[in-house]
């Protein structure tokens, strides 16, 4: 029984390790862009074909 007291508080500081790292992550303004990856795929980025 004990074992699962342990078990519990570490994965209550693992889980608020990471929403601790989440929390850091948003400001810090890693989320900020939402409109670039969804028409990237758009640009032509090629380089090899302007050799031609």
């Amino acid at each position: 029984m004990s074992v699962l007291i342990v078990l519990i508080i570490i994965s209550i500081f693992l889980a608020s390790g990471f929403l601790f790292a989440f929390i850091y992550a948003i400001k810090s303004g890693q989320y900020d862009d939402d409109y670039t990856p969804s028409v990237r795929i758009l640009f032509d980025d090629n380089k090899s074909n302007d050799l031609k």
